[in-house]
């Protein structure tokens, strides 16, 4: 299959943010997306952009995304965290998962980040093969930690 990787335009946060929303029912969570389309052009493509995000192509049609943003590690120094690599659930399995990632790690090094960083859920066994595949080390006994919107109203009425 030909695919074209290309970074993101604002004509195309439509599409990725269907693709979020695809991935919010595989993750079991339809009904978490808070995000628009007006947030993804907002935060993606101002003077200072949030993140940086590629888009795979089938046809003209965007069936896959890897969204990345910079962080910074105490420890390390420049890290790139990849928030979300989607590819469309009838597209798994052509090789465009390995073709974003292959992106990503190009776009990191780039940059000369000392890391790359993301999560994966702890039952999506076949990212995780993935990943370790490519040579990524699954940190499993590390947790992911939040607190989301109310749960910073709440800490910060306590202050």
């Amino acid at each position: 299959m030909n695919f074209t990787i290309r970074v993101a335009e604002k004509d195309d946060m439509p599409a990725v943010l269907n693709l979020i929303n695809e991935l919010a029912v595989f993750e079991k969570e339809p009904d978490a997306v808070e995000v628009t389309v007006n947030d993804l052009v907002n935060y993606g493509f101002s003077n200072n952009p949030s993140f940086h995000c590629f888009v795979a192509e089938y046809h003209t049609k965007i069936v896959g995304i890897a969204l990345v943003y910079m962080r910074f590690s105490t420890w390390k120094g420049a890290v790139l965290h990849l928030e979300d690599l989607i590819v469309s659930q009838d597209m798994r399995g052509q090789g465009l998962g390995t073709l974003l990632l292959d992106e990503v790690v190009k776009y990191g090094n780039q940059l000369g980040v000392k890391r790359i960083s993301w999560e994966v859920l702890d039952w999506n066994e076949s990212a995780i093969a993935f990943y370790e595949k490519k040579g990524a080390n699954v940190m499993r006994d590390w947790d992911v930690v939040q607190l989301d919107e109310n749960a910073i109203k709440a800490y910060i009425s306590k202050l």
